[in-house]
């Protein structure tokens, strides 16, 4: 079951709730509106064995990470072979096909945004590959950004983020943003409230709340994060910065 913690932030499990089915698609909604977002959603997508749908959303920008799975994508009837650890954006109104030749799920994080402004158009394909970006370093954690504004997305930032063990000092965003956690076990504050967090769960923050990741673990977390407006991962405020 979602919990709500402080200031209206929520952890699901990644299969929280039943799936809309379309065919051999399932959906799980796992954050937006109807959970308490402004603008910024998160969706848990299954792919099972054979040629999808087709999916178009007119009015938002849309990133997708690929989660698991080895499979074809046609973005506008153009074929792209992707596995997990990739990036993809699609601008409004595009279309995207997967078509999964084995009997695994393929299974996309995806994130919407509203459309505030034209989509920049970019010469780089909209697959990013997280082996191809550069890390980031910011204390003694690093970041990978994926899709952003060199790929055409002016609105959203989509990143993977590396937490050692420990806890860092409570911060806020002036964002609005979604986690779903890759690897590793911890705790997610909110405020004075917290809740265990592990690998599939899926995390809202509210624009200015006051928030920690805690890696519990001996090993890495890693976590994807999605935020809206689009911005830097490394920029935070401390609670003594906020006013």
């Amino acid at each position: 079951m979602a919990v709500v913690l402080e200031g209206g932030c929520r952890v699901s499990t990644m299969h929280e709730g039943a799936p809309r089915v379309f065919g051999s698609l399932k959906v799980w909604n796992q954050i937006g509106r109807a959970s308490g977002a402004q603008a910024i959603s998160l969706r848990i997508l299954e792919f099972g064995e054979g040629r999808s749908p087709a999916l178009c959303n007119p009015e938002y920008d849309e990133v997708i990470y690929v989660h698991e799975g080895d499979f074809t994508v046609f973005i506008d009837d153009v074929a792209y072979e992707v596995g997990p650890e990739t990036g993809i954006y699609l601008r409004p109104a595009q279309t995207l096909i997967v078509e999964n030749g084995g009997p695994n799920v393929a299974r996309f994080v995806s994130s919407r945004c509203p459309k505030e402004m034209s989509s920049k158009r970019s010469e780089r394909p909209p697959i990013v590959k997280l082996s191809d970006r550069r890390a980031l370093p910011t204390a003694d954690r690093w970041y990978r950004v994926l899709v952003d504004d060199e790929v055409g997305s002016e609105q959203v930032t989509q990143f993977v983020g590396s937490i050692p063990p420990g806890r860092a000092p409570d911060h806020f965003h002036e964002y609005e943003e979604v986690l779903f956690i890759l690897r590793g076990e911890g705790r997610m504050w909110a405020g004075d409230t917290n809740t265990p967090i592990g690998p599939g769960s899926c995390i809202y923050l509210p624009k200015r709340q006051v928030h920690c990741v805690e890696n519990t673990g001996e090993g890495e977390l890693r976590l994807l994060g999605v935020f809206y407006p689009a911005g830097s991962p490394a920029v935070r405020y401390e609670t003594a910065d906020q006013g």
